[in-house]
């Protein structure tokens, strides 16, 4: 007996062993649990598609509800943590979006984490989340490589630390409506442009081959240390204004200097803190995608179906261009829009009857049909109408409040049916010669027909090619506003 219990007990063994390989290997074949597999409940599928369609059509309020609804039903759901996360990089979340990606593994996961560290300014981790992104072989993306490396080199630094005055102002040369500002770069006085369709800030490539950490100083009295700068060709831009731009000044530094930019009143103001509420203006919230590209919603008719997302790209010189769905839902007649001398064939210009951002009516805005708007709208995982451009914004006064996340405009009362609108009470206003309303090329310097190239998604690093004709721009400034 006691042999045989001896020759027994190994064989319960290796079947005890056996039957747990054997449950072992069923789980791994049938796919053991996942932190990050999808458990969406009827009710939280329901809250997860309300929140897409929201968040595809620029509703952040709505977006914002429904991803809550989604994401209490479903906590764990991968696809919603996911959307979650890009609806609050959209409103500039960065904490709340490096909270909704926490351990999820994969490319998306990683380049949103990579782009909220950035956006924060913690660059290190930046570094390291766009890093492992790029290891991915199906990922390409420039931004992200360059940025990578320029994260670091900047070990130490503080991304746009402001030295000096509390505000400055400088006074921006003739240009048309393209929106040039004198400033100087590591000492050397250049010209900018603001181009809203930058994610970061841009140095030309003819002078620097590779991305770099720079200082600006703006008027006499601030500085603006370490500030992150990409490389592009700007020999484009600059034949097309007729003067050496060496800059592009985009949205992620525009934030950061809680600037103004008033084309009508010459005049470019950056501030070390949030500006006060301008009176008389209406705050307009902004949208960003993947916190890069920025937009806004505006009703282009007081219908449902008018409602339109719009990109903001200062350096297209047309003041709007929407895709002929939107055009339509306008109620604007289509039969009285014409042909632009310089413009290109299939586009022409005409006038809304109604277009109104935020609070602010701005009755017979002129806008273009036939815009090549396809390549704003691949670039993007969102339902845009069409492009908010200099020739629209040149007639405002803009100031970027709120961390960035919205923009008060001031409209002239001279240019847009007597509406009221001052400027902060820091700087004075000027008087300046009247701001382009029509789109005629004869009025608002470069004609419609110009157009930047759009960025990618949520970088901005494509540099705006040669457009329309040269409008004269004078290098020299006479001084910030007192």
């Amino acid at each position: 007996m006691r042999r045989l219990a001896l020759t027994t007990a190994p064989s319960s063994l290796l079947l005890r062993i056996g039957f747990g390989c054997m449950f072992a290997l069923a789980l791994e074949a049938c796919g053991a649990p996942d932190p990050n597999a999808s458990d969406r409940a009827p009710l939280a599928d329901k809250w997860f598609n309300r929140a897409k369609a929201a968040y595809r059509t620029g509703d952040l309020d709505d977006a914002s509800t429904a991803i809550e609804g989604a994401l209490k039903a479903s906590p764990k759901d991968q696809e919603t943590r996911l959307l979650g996360a890009r609806i609050a990089m959209a409103k500039l979340e960065y904490t709340e979006a490096l909270k909704l990606t926490e351990g999820l593994a994969g490319s998306d996961a990683r380049g949103l984490r990579g782009r909220a560290y950035w956006y924060a300014g913690d660059i290190e981790k930046a570094a390291d989340e766009l890093e492992e992104m790029l290891r991915d072989p199906a990922v390409k993306d420039t931004w992200a490589k360059e940025v990578a490396k320029l994260a670091r080199r900047g070990q130490g630094r503080h991304p746009f630390a402001i030295e000096g005055a509390n505000v400055a102002a400088v006074e921006m040369p003739q240009a048309g409506p393209a929106l040039v500002v004198p400033c100087e770069l590591e000492g050397e006085r250049i010209l900018a442009l603001v181009s809203t369709a930058m994610g970061e800030f841009m140095v030309d490539s003819s002078t620097r081959k590779e991305p770099a950490w720079v200082n600006l100083r703006f008027g006499d009295k601030l500085e603006i240390k370490d500030v992150p700068a990409l490389t592009t060709d700007l020999s484009g831009i600059s034949r097309q204004l007729g003067a050496p731009i060496k800059a592009l000044i985009g949205v992620n530094a525009l934030r950061h200097m809680h600037a103004t930019f008033d084309r009508r009143g010459s005049q470019f103001v950056v501030r070390r803190g949030e500006p006060a509420e301008p009176p008389n203006a209406s705050k307009v919230a902004l949208f960003y995608a993947r916190g890069g590209g920025m937009m806004m919603r505006a009703a282009v008719s007081t219908k449902e179906e008018g409602q339109a997302l719009l990109f903001v790209d200062s350096s297209a010189f047309y003041p709007l261009a929407l895709d002929d769905a939107t055009l339509k839902n306008s109620g604007a007649n289509l039969a009285s829009f014409q042909s632009q001398p310089g413009a290109p064939a299939a586009s022409k210009m005409g006038t809304l009857p109604y277009f109104k951002i935020g609070t602010l009516d701005l009755p017979q805005v002129p806008a273009m049909q036939g815009a090549a708007l396809s390549e704003y709208k691949g670039n993007f995982d969102v339902e845009l109408s069409g492009v908010v451009g200099a020739g629209l914004l040149s007639a405002l006064r803009v100031t970027f409040g709120d961390g960035g996340r919205a923009l008060w405009l001031e409209v002239d009362p001279s240019v847009m049916g007597g509406q009221s609108g001052t400027g902060p009470t820091e700087e004075p206003r000027r008087d300046a010669p009247l701001a382009p309303t029509s789109g005629s090329p004869g009025k608002v310097g470069p004609t419609p027909a110009g157009r930047a190239a759009p960025p990618s998604q949520g970088a901005g690093s494509s540099p705006p090619p040669a457009g329309p004709p040269k409008p004269s721009v004078k290098t020299e400034s006479k001084g910030a506003a007192k």
